[in-house]
């Protein structure tokens, strides 16, 4: 198997059809690529087809994306494809935003500093300045953009500048405590993605584990989405819940929500980052690794 540098991944999109797979793996037969990896699904309610393929040239260093683009050209017009070749060697971007709470921001950079989360945190920004010792400690620069009801576009658009600036793909609000407004959910549509606790919309507001715990709740979940306008309710990606049982305290429960609020969203960047979550409409298809 060859390393990181010689590896890609091919993400296809369009409308289903009868023979997008032999097509795909017609060319890259023809091409001398080695399929290591394919996933794909046509949904019978939307019509659309999904695929992730991951691939390696037979030759070492016998490709060229330019060349391979314009072969693959004919094949993504025929089926009305919308594709994108990610080199497995780049490692994509993660902007990361937090407020005071720190289990998902820690649990991300131990993952990314022991090298099992492959992902690149060009910066992390904060409306509080509790965690910039933990940016500093792992020497991500940290950005403090403080938010007020005054402020609030302003900072949004100071957000978006960095977003910009650190040519982040992605941006992972990992408990960051503020609602963003419409306009910046749609300048990063497809990009940001939130993680909260699955009570909602049963108990909303303030101090949610202790509204769950008065009304005996047995599950204990988080959910990891996109982020959209319509609040909490954007396309999920990952979920997952523990049970809890009537002998575990407020506590207890807030505990577990922490853990599995970082786990959810752990496996949620794991699998942008591998380019295995498509958008599909309201919902989303998302291969195993």
């Amino acid at each position: 198997m060859p390393g990181n540098e010689n590896q890609y991944i091919l993400t296809i999109s369009c409308p289903d059809a009868v023979g997008i797979v032999a097509a795909v793996a017609g060319l890259l037969a023809a091409e001398n690529l080695f399929i290591t990896e394919s996933s794909h699904f046509g949904d019978p309610d939307t019509k659309r087809f999904f695929m992730r393929t991951a691939f390696h040239p037979v030759e070492t260093g016998a490709f060229g994306q330019a060349r391979f683009a314009e072969q693959f050209g004919s094949v993504a017009t025929r089926f009305g494809m919308e594709w994108r070749l990610h080199h497995v060697g780049v490692r994509p971007s993660f902007l990361l935003m937090v407020s005071k709470a720190d289990h998902c921001l820690n649990d991300l950079l131990y993952r990314y500093r022991t090298d099992a989360l492959p992902i690149h945190i060009p910066a992390i920004v904060s409306n509080h300045l509790d965690l910039a010792p933990l940016a500093q400690q792992h020497r991500i620069p940290f950005f403090h953009i403080p938010v007020t009801k005054e402020t609030k576009a302003d900072s949004e658009r100071r957000m978006l500048e960095l977003v910009e600036e650190t040519r982040a793909e992605f941006v992972v609000l990992a408990r960051y405590m503020q609602v963003l407004s419409d306009e910046t959910c749609r300048a990063l549509a497809g990009r940001a993605i939130n993680i909260h606790h699955s009570f909602l919309p049963s108990f909303k507001g303030a101090k949610p584990y202790h509204q769950a715990h008065e009304r005996g709740v047995k599950l204990i979940g988080a959910t990891a989405h996109f982020v959209t306008s319509d609040l909490d309710e954007g396309p999920i990606i990952e979920q997952r819940v523990e049970r809890v049982s009537h002998t575990t305290t407020v506590d207890q429960m807030i505990a577990a929500g922490r853990d599995v609020e970082a786990l959810v969203l752990a496996r949620a960047v794991a699998a942008l980052a591998g380019r295995r979550v498509f958008l599909n409409g309201k919902r989303t298809v998302v291969f195993a690794d």
